[in-house]
Parts: C-alpha cells; sequence; structure tokens
C-alpha cells in the first residue's frame, strides 16, 4: 500500500507544484486551500501535520488545486477574503479587495468622528469593504454605497448584513452618483473606482482578468472614472468635507492636477507601504460649499 496523504506531505508536495507552475506565494495559498477544504485555521495545520487527509477530503482539495493552476483566484476558491480584519464574503461578481485599499479606510476614518454621528459615500462599492468597514468602526456613522452592477450591491448587502452594519450601510444600484437623494450630503467620499487603461488590461496576470472587467477598466487612459468621482464629489461633499481615492501607481500627477481644477483645497497624493503613488485627496472649500 502508498504511504497516506498527510498534511505534512501535502503541504510540501503543493508548494513545490505551485511554485513550479509560478503561482504567487506557493506556501500561503497551500495553506489556505487546505485549511479551507478542512474547515479550520492555518496555524491548526501544523498541529495535525501528521493527519491523513480522507478520500473526500483529498479530492476536494486535488480540485482546488486544478482550478488554481487554471487560474481562478485563491479568494474566489475559499469565497472570503479578510479585510481591515473582517471576513468579507467575495466571488466573481466582485473586485477582490487589495490590502492597499485598507489605507484608504484609515484616511476616510480621520474624517468622521469616533463618538458622533458622520456621513460617508463609497462610490463603487464592490464587495462594500470600505463602506462597511467605516460603519463598523465608526458606531454612529451613516455610510449610503452605490455600485453600477446589481450583481455586486447585492453582494455588498449580503457582507453589511453578516457583518452586522445593515442599519447603517445603504447600498444604491446605479452609475457614481446617480442614485443618491437630492440632498444627500456628506464628510466624506470614498472611492475605489476603476484605473486600469483599457488596453493594459489584456497584459494583467490570469488571476486579476477573472475579476469583473467593470471594476477593472477606467477607459481608454485609466481616468475616465476618476474624473467623474472627483467632479462628482464637489456636489455631495459638505464644506471641509474630504474626497479620498485609490488610483494607479502612474497617476499621481494627473489625478493631483484633476483635483487642482475642479477647485479642491490641498490636494495631495500619497503613497502605499510600497512606495508607489496609490491614493489622492482633496478637500472641499468651507467657504465654498457643495457645487451645483
Amino acid at each position: 500500500m502508498s504511504e497516506p496523504w498527510t498534511l505534512r506531505k501535502l503541504l510540501t508536495w503543493t508548494t513545490q507544484h505551485f511554485e513550479k507552475k509560478g503561482v504567487d506565494a506557493p506556501r500561503l495559498t497551500t495553506e489556505v486551500l487546505l485549511a479551507h477544504v478542512l474547515k479550520t485555521t492555518r496555524v491548526r495545520l501544523y498541529v495535525d501535520l501528521d493527519r491523513p487527509l480522507e478520500k473526500a477530503e483529498l479530492t476536494t482539495f486535488r480540485a482546488l488545486i486544478e482550478r488554481r493552476l487554471a487560474g481562478e483566484p485563491t479568494q474566489y476558491l475559499t469565497g472570503v477574503r479578510e479585510f481591515y480584519n473582517r471576513p468579507f464574503k467575495v466571488d466573481p461578481r466582485v473586485l477582490i479587495p487589495r490590502p492597499e485599499t485598507e489605507l484608504l479606510v484609515e484616511a476616510a476614518l480621520h474624517q468622521l468622528p469616533k463618538d458622533g454621528p458622520g456621513t460617508a459615500l463609497d462610490v463603487c462599492t464592490g464587495s462594500g469593504c470600505i463602506a462597511i468597514s467605516l460603519a463598523a468602526e465608526r458606531p454612529q456613522a451613516t455610510v449610503l454605497a452605490t455600485d453600477l452592477s446589481p450583481e455586486a450591491c447585492a453582494l455588498a448587502r449580503e457582507n453589511a448584513q453578516a457583518l452586522g452594519v445593515a442599519d447603517r450601510v445603504t447600498v444604491l444600484q446605479g452609475n457614481l452618483y446617480a442614485p443618491l437623494p437630492p440632498d444627500a450630503r456628506f464628510d466624506v467620499v470614498v472611492s475605489n473606482p476603476p484605473y486600469i487603461a483599457s488596453g493594459e488590461i489584456p497584459g494583467l496576470s490570469a488571476e486579476v482578468r477573472r475579476e469583473p472587467h467593470m471594476a477593472l477598466d477606467g477607459g481608454a487612459d485609466g481616468l475616465v472614472l476618476i474624473r467623474k468621482v472627483i467632479e462628482g464629489a464637489r456636489r455631495v461633499l459638505k464644506p471641509g468635507g474630504l474626497l479620498a481615492m485609490e488610483i494607479g501607481e502612474t497617476q499621481g500627477a494627473a489625478v493631483k492636477g484633476l483635483l487642482q481644477a475642479a477647485g479642491y483645497e490641498d490636494a495631495r497624493v500619497e503613497k502605499d507601504l510600497e512606495r508607489r503613488d496609490r491614493l489622492a485627496f482633496g478637500t472641499q472649500p468651507v467657504a465654498a460649499g457643495p457645487q451645483g
């Protein structure tokens, strides 16, 4: 009889296999998928290294390996992505939340009172990770979120319900600011809009190309949606309110120029943890108030 497939043996073999096939973070990917199959934690895998897998578990794990090698993102295979210390449901309806987007949440939180009411708008909400994180971190805040995709809106509502903030996060389906009530005004507008130039999308990794095209494509220069977010926020921000956006690493100078041209004060670009331009900010002039 052949030796059984223990956790130790599977972790070693799969990691090496993923390395040969060029899968990103092969060891981490192996641990995440195996923990998912066994309904346990990555730490527990190392406690039970000599435990053999049952036949059904092995079959399920092998199927996930094949799907991962075919280009399916790990987070779609497990159905979950940790973001700002909370588990968000993700699937092919939405973009997978990235760690750098947590910096956007942190910046927006500074604009919302810790112990009082505040209002926030999340444009292009996708999974709802930004809107829901803001509501969860600011218990008296009211958050509106919009997305053009009905499927993304449905998933964002699921996440808001699962994470206990559905009473303070309202998800509206429609194009950018179009679904908002006419009198809606916000302390902060936050957005992670599509910002990849259309011509660059075919060159992205197989995993990224599995994500919704609508959530990636920023038009010919990558700035089509960014321009609209910048213009629209002037109409809905309170005096002194903040616009905070995630942008592409090569777009800093262009976006800062757009913010200045639109009349924002303190237009600035900040870098992510890898020292790449990633966040753009503008403040609504106090004297002017909402435009239009």
